[in-house]
């Protein structure tokens, strides 16, 4: 099956961009990450969500996997950073998926991010032919309604929404945050430390203002509030045994 979504052309020469089954011999890049701090920095982002349960089986996440568009008749990937799509169709059983091609596989490209990079096509190159530029790719092909371009060693974050075709540059709020709304989170820097790493991280709050917990900073807080009742539990039954009484017995 074929899948066309027409666009409306920016210029005469607009490519034709159509959602086809990536052939099962096709072979996928398999380029390394570009700095050592893009799997942290993806990983992070993807492990509050779901430390704090905002994400369900019918969404898909990932990092440097392949996203799919034949354009002109020929197959294009990219894959960026980190990626959100809301809702996806399952794939067979016993099949493992190995990329993903908007309108064809489930619903468009939500939120894609990327993170430094010197590398030709860019995170804000907008070369509209092949080798395609990131943010032309984004905009203009797969038009994915926020795109999320970080230097973790400025640091320095934007966020782009589209708007009537085109990526308008977003600004923060008063702490600073930047608004993603396909999340309904706000997303900012934040500096300190994860697994050891110091550095600068991207972080979710919501709407409240709250930061939404890694799982290792909610397993600490776990440990230090049973520590806390470890230690009044220890000094109750101190007290009574100065007023003669055997807290065991109270058990």
């Amino acid at each position: 099956m074929v899948l066309q979504i027409p666009s409306p052309p920016s210029s005469p020469a607009h490519p034709v961009v159509t959602w086809e089954p990536l052939p099962s011999d096709f072979r996928l890049p398999d380029d390394p990450v570009e700095n050592i701090q893009q799997p942290p920095l993806a990983a992070a982002l993807t492990d509050a969500l779901g430390a704090t349960g905002r994400i369900t089986p019918a969404m898909l996440i990932g990092s440097n996997f392949a996203l799919v568009a034949t354009i002109n008749k020929k197959i294009v990937v990219k894959a960026p950073d980190w990626f959100y799509v809301p809702q996806v169709r399952p794939v067979a059983d016993g099949m493992i998926r190995r990329s993903y091609t908007p309108h064809l596989e489930g619903d468009p490209v939500a939120v894609v991010m990327e993170f430094l990079s010197e590398a030709e096509g860019g995170e804000l190159s907008v070369r509209s032919t092949p080798p395609y530029g990131k943010l032309y790719f984004y905009e203009q092909i797969l038009q994915v309604p926020t795109y999320v371009t970080f230097d973790p060693y400025e640091p320095k974050l934007e966020v782009r929404h589209l708007q009537q075709g085109t990526y308008e540059l977003q600004a923060t709020n008063a702490q600073g945050h930047l608004l993603i709304p396909e999340l309904n989170l706000w997303l900012g820097i934040w500096q300190g430390e994860r697994l050891g790493q110091t550095a600068y991280w991207l972080r979710w709050w919501d709407e409240a203002g709250n930061l939404l917990l890694w799982s290792s900073e909610q397993a600490e807080q776990e440990r230090q509030r049973a520590e806390q009742e470890r230690q009044r539990a220890e000094a109750l039954a101190a007290k009574l045994r100065e007023l003669g009484i055997d807290p065991e017995q109270l058990a």
